[in-house]
């Protein structure tokens, strides 16, 4: 038995407001779904890399055998971390003339590694703010929708003269399905980003004690744990050390 005061019902005979309502939670719905999605996947991947820091990164040979076990340049953030920690010892090593050998190369290295983690961070976070929007926009949208749908139930009621059902049931199902519309759209929306906030936290603190270790590498040659790692990781990193 089809249902006529329905969805189908409603955008068949719905006007230009309350389609072009329909079409637009249509629309940031698909949006927030594909932003959730991708999303979830990169979490997912950096995860992946985050625990092969912890199990492999650490018990490498050697330095450029560690850089193989976190991923590819430009794809791992982790890699970026390594790549530049290593980038800017060497720099400051190379321009002892420049003013920024002003600074001891303890403090250079901070403020590099300090960069790319700023720079991760902001790459883990692109594409929330669509989430954020959508699932505080959303409602009010659904609820534009129910005004719109009330107003037309109190035309029906001036222009008939008599408040029957008949002639208000189709505008307020009209209003109510707006308003489920509204909230179908938001609530998965705002779920995600609480999730995927999360998510990224866990990995920032993860991006600062890698970068934390990679401070003491290049600095001191171990780890903060005290753990001696293999001289030829970094042997020119020791006359840095000397200077």
């Amino acid at each position: 038995m089809n249902n006529p005061y329905g969805v189908a019902e409603m955008l068949q005979k719905g006007d230009a407001v309350t389609l072009s309502i329909a079409i637009c939670l249509l629309l940031m719905s698909v949006i927030s779904w594909t932003v959730m999605a991708i999303k979830t996947v990169q979490l997912m991947r950096v995860r992946r890399l985050a625990r092969n820091v912890s199990s492999e990164f650490w018990h490498a040979h050697n330095f450029e055998d560690a850089l193989k076990t976190i991923g590819t340049p430009g794809q791992s953030p982790f890699r970026t971390l390594a790549d530049e920690a290593r980038n800017a010892v060497a720099h400051h090593a190379q321009h002892s003339s420049d003013l920024h050998a002003q600074l001891n190369v303890s403090d250079w290295l901070s403020s590099c590694l300090r960069r790319a983690i700023e720079d991760a961070t902001a790459k883990l976070q692109a594409g929330l703010a669509v989430l954020a929007t959508i699932g505080s926009t959303a409602p009010f949208v659904g609820l534009f929708g129910t005004v719109w749908g009330i107003y037309n139930a109190l035309i029906a009621i001036g222009v008939s003269g008599q408040a029957s059902i008949d002639k208000v049931a189709g505008p307020v199902g009209e209003a109510l399905i707006m308003t489920a519309f509204g909230l179908f759209v938001a609530i998965p929306a705002v779920m995600g980003y609480n999730a995927l906030t999360r998510g990224n936290k866990a990995l920032v603190m993860r991006f600062s004690s890698f970068a934390h270790d990679l401070h003491a590498y290049f600095i001191t040659g171990a780890r903060v744990s005290g753990v001696q790692l293999i001289p030829e990781a970094n042997p020119s990193l020791r006359a840095v050390g000397d200077r």
